[in-house]
């Protein structure tokens, strides 16, 4: 399998890794037929993704994803997180091998999953939002 420079990149020296105390939400998603569990715990202030860490526990392309879906998601606002889809996650890795695609869908649910926890906390009914 070849991999971009991005995703060995992100592999190697992932950003954001760690959690969160108290954050304002928290997603966990994951895929058993990969074993792939990826773990997004946001921070959020005035509407906007002030910080966001993530545990992933999984292969390379998933570290990876989930590395690059907080970089893009960090300063953002909840909206423009919950416009990220996984095909903006591989374009910005320069894309992913096709048997790793289902990665970065874990980690666009990842965040959406983390924002409906927010809105759930907040007493917002998160399906109005993020559907």
């Amino acid at each position: 399998m070849v991999y971009s420079e991005k995703v060995i990149d992100h592999f190697a020296n992932p950003r954001n890794v760690g959690e969160i105390e108290n954050a304002d939400g928290i997603g966990e998603v994951g895929n058993s037929k990969c074993g792939d569990i990826m773990k997004m715990y946001i921070k959020v202030e005035d509407n906007t993704i002030a910080d966001v860490k993530f545990k992933t526990f999984g292969c390379g392309a998933a570290i990876a994803t989930s590395s690059m879906a907080t970089e893009l998601i960090k300063g953002k606002t909840i909206d423009d997180a919950l416009q990220l889809t996984n095909k903006a996650v591989m374009e910005a890795l320069d894309g992913l091998p096709p048997v790793k695609v289902h990665c970065s869908v874990l980690a666009e649910e990842a965040i959406k999953a983390a924002v409906s926890d927010y809105y759930k906390k907040q007493g917002v009914d998160p399906e109005v939002i993020v559907g």
